[in-house]
């Protein structure tokens, strides 16, 4: 009965005059692949949806527990012990029962990227900070097939942003992972989803954030930001319309200190300013363990 009562035009009519009708219905054809249910995966599947694209492959292979209850859409005490891609793609069906949503409950693997990608217009990358594996096997294959990656981290009460475009630098052009030993990913990466490092000044408790065991703090304030920030990213590359800065540009946005900082590095992390927030972390990060 509800969804014989459920109208596109209308449920996404207030979408309009900032985008044109022609543009809307362009939305609803497209087909966007978010891998990642969680903290920011979750949010971008809502955001994309009420903006009104139609269509979705999403993955994660992962349940939802109380630990997410403070950033994740999706967690609820309904939803504990629940796949992750079963909850939202019913949140989002709630929102649009006209939706094309596949669902990927074992994640993104060797066996189905493939399949993961298939058709898809745009990647959004909702991965975990920590899953390099399966982050660079997307990225490949969506490099391979020209696909465009927009990406949002959460970092403290504000946001990181990233685009991936075909032809321009690939995910180890830029971040350089292999030019250091896999134990100092962690730190490489985060220096290159923000190499502004506006966070840092706040984090108040240190000694929580443990890369060696994958341990670090987010908020759901971050969460809601990066659903804006890569939302809008993906309106401009589903569409074809405004500007979109790719790496070695990047984005960082900060709610705290109010702060948005653009920068510009070329060759990735191998940049010498690169080079030294890299020092930097890392003297933090043994600082911390010390006290």
């Amino acid at each position: 009965m509800l969804a014989a009562a459920f109208d596109y035009h209308e449920a996404f009519s207030r979408n309009l005059g900032w985008l044109t009708p022609d543009e809307q219905n362009t939305l609803r054809g497209k087909r966007v692949a978010i891998a990642g249910m969680g903290g920011a995966g979750g949010v971008h599947l809502l955001a994309l949806t009420r903006l009104g694209v139609g269509k979705f492959h999403v993955a994660d292979l992962d349940q939802f527990n109380l630990v997410n209850f403070n950033r994740q859409a999706g967690a609820t005490m309904k939803s504990l012990g629940r796949d992750k891609v079963a909850v939202m793609a019913e949140q989002a069906l709630d929102i649009n029962p006209e939706l094309d949503i596949r669902t990927f409950p074992e994640g993104v693997q060797p066996h189905n990227v493939d399949a993961f990608l298939d058709g898809v217009d745009l990647y959004v990358d909702g991965l975990d900070y920590f899953v390099f594996s399966a982050r660079r096997l997307v990225y490949d294959a969506c490099r391979a097939r020209g696909i465009p990656i927009t990406f949002a981290v959460p970092l403290g009460m504000g946001a990181a942003l990233l685009n991936f475009l075909p032809g321009g630098p690939s995910f180890e052009e830029y971040f350089r992972l292999e030019d250091g030993p896999e134990e100092e990913w962690p730190v490489r990466f985060l220096v290159g989803i923000a190499p502004a490092l506006l966070h840092r000044g706040y984090l108040v408790y240190p000694e929580i954030v443990d890369f060696q065991t994958q341990r670090v703090p987010s908020t759901g304030l971050a969460c809601q930001l990066c659903a804006g920030m890569a939302g809008t990213e993906a309106m401009k590359l589903l569409l074809g319309r405004g500007k979109v800065a790719a790496v070695p540009r990047t984005l960082q946005f900060d709610a705290y200190t109010g702060k948005l900082k653009q920068t510009w590095r070329p060759g990735g992390n191998r940049h010498p300013l690169q080079r030294l927030s890299m020092a930097y972390v890392k003297w933090r990060l043994q600082r911390a363990r010390q006290e």
